[in-house]
């Protein structure tokens, strides 16, 4: 085998683990953009050193190893990502006030392809969506780092815990433990985490849902949006930390604050294993639609019971692999719209 169809060889045998190395790293960082950084990092130390890989676990293996220990030394300042909720009190709609905080704050979606690898077995890919789904993402980040990995090795990865020991070099009485405390920490927190009740594929009644969705927010009809919403949905939209709960509060913010949004344009995509859409609002300068947001919608008893807007469209939208800008169709144009 000659130098050059070895390193090929090499080449695509670490990318085959890309986008499940991605997945893990997502779960233990809770930023889309770290955990591409954290898997190339890998993939360039598996590289550097693979003439000192022995072979005495798989390569697979090999590669968690490293990845778990480029995750740890990037948790090892101690931040954690969250949500708008898990940081203040959701805002009245006469307090709103519209607060950014830095990107390094908020938990990110991330595109269902670049985490989630495609699986035959039905109930191995549940368990992997909702490992990414956003509240059990925000529950992870209560965890030290360590636990962390445990708990994902185990639970999402279905590693034993003679494996996990051995990744994480410490013993199996080690990992038990560390497993039975991060349960109890989730349990803690389930009763808050507004978890999502999300069919794989989507049922019938929840794709009627979500046309139902997209009819009364591309119309900007609040009757029928408040139909649709749970009394008690949660509004968020990050980098701004300003939460909204209820749909009063909701419906009053998008017709005040958000009423340049009336007549945008939603385009279906797949974030954290739940429904999405890559939101377009009208451009009033150059006409078309301009991008706004990724919203996240978390759905429980026919109803949505939560949606998210993450505002930073120069940096979600390329994720997505979504256009900068929508045409107006030709009757949009011809009505001036």
């Amino acid at each position: 085998m000659t130098e050059g169809t070895a390193t090929l060889e090499l080449d695509a045998a670490l990318e085959k683990h890309r986008v499940e190395l991605t997945g893990y790293c997502y779960r233990m960082l809770g930023s889309s953009f770290e955990a591409e950084d954290a898997v190339q990092d890998t993939l360039v130390r598996a590289w550097r050193s693979y003439e000192k890989f022995e072979g005495r676990s798989s390569l697979r293996s090999w590669l968690y190893r490293i990845a778990t220990n480029v995750c740890l030394d990037m948790l090892s300042a101690g931040n954690k990502r969250a949500r708008p909720m898990d940081l203040t009190e959701s805002t009245p709609l006469a307090q709103a006030a519209l607060s950014p905080r830095p990107d390094h704050t908020w938990l990110e979606p991330v595109p269902d392809a670049r985490v989630l690898p495609t699986t035959d077995d039905p109930a191995e890919a549940a368990v992997a969506k909702e490992s990414v789904r956003l509240a059990f993402m925000a529950a992870l980040q209560d965890l030290p780092p360590k636990q962390r990995a445990v708990l994902i090795l185990r639970e999402v990865l279905a590693w034993r815990a003679s494996e996990v020991a051995e990744l994480l070099g410490t013993s199996v009485a080690s990992v038990n433990s560390a497993l039975q405390r991060a349960r109890a920490t989730l349990a803690e927190r389930k009763d808050r985490a507004g978890d999502a009740a999300v069919s794989d594929p989507l049922d019938e009644e929840q794709q009627k849902l979500l046309e139902r969705y997209v009819a009364a927010f591309e119309g900007y009809d609040m009757a029928a949006l408040t139909a649709l919403l749970h009394e008690d949905a949660i509004m968020t939209m990050p980098p701004l930390d300003l939460w909204l709960t209820g749909t009063a509060d909701i419906t009053g913010f998008m017709t005040t604050f958000g009423s340049a949004c009336a007549d945008s344009r939603l385009v279906p995509v797949r974030a954290n294993g739940l429904p999405a859409f890559a939101h377009y609002k009208p451009d009033p300068e150059n006409g078309g639609f301009m991008p706004w947001a990724v919203q996240v919608l978390e759905i429980s008893d026919g109803r949505i019971t939560g949606f998210h807007f993450f505002l930073d469209t120069e940096r979600w939208f390329p994720l997505f692999d979504l256009p900068l800008r929508l045409e107006a169709e030709p009757d949009q144009v011809e009505e001036g719209v």
